[in-house]
């Protein structure tokens, strides 16, 4: 898809179909956005990118950083790149926007 509007409804459709963990639906220059469902444990390696995260549904802990937060539907994370990261729990109904921006290595 490669539109200014992704309606969460369709691309948790296409994400399912696609029986991935994840799926991108934006590009545009540095800008990727996907949409990722983990099951069981988040197995996530440091990225090249900054990153953010925008929590569509559920609730749980994310570290990152050494850093443990508490999350809910509606929250925004930040991890910026290279950066150790992962969900260590989250609810069966999690699922979250990811923001992939700016060069490798991180704005700063």
């Amino acid at each position: 898809m490669d539109h200014p509007h992704i309606p969460l409804a369709q691309a948790l459709a296409a994400l399912s179909e696609s029986k991935q963990l994840f799926k991108t639906f934006f590009q545009h220059g540095t800008l990727s956005i996907e949409l990722y469902q983990p099951e069981g444990e988040d197995r996530q390696q440091p990225h090249l990118q900054d990153e953010v995260y925008v929590v569509a549904r559920g609730e749980g802990t994310f570290l990152v950083s050494g850093i443990r937060v508490a999350f809910q539907a509606g929250d925004v994370l930040f991890a910026p790149a290279g950066a150790e990261h992962r969900f260590e729990t989250f609810s069966d109904d999690f699922l979250v926007w990811v923001i992939f921006y700016g060069p490798e290595g991180g704005e700063g």
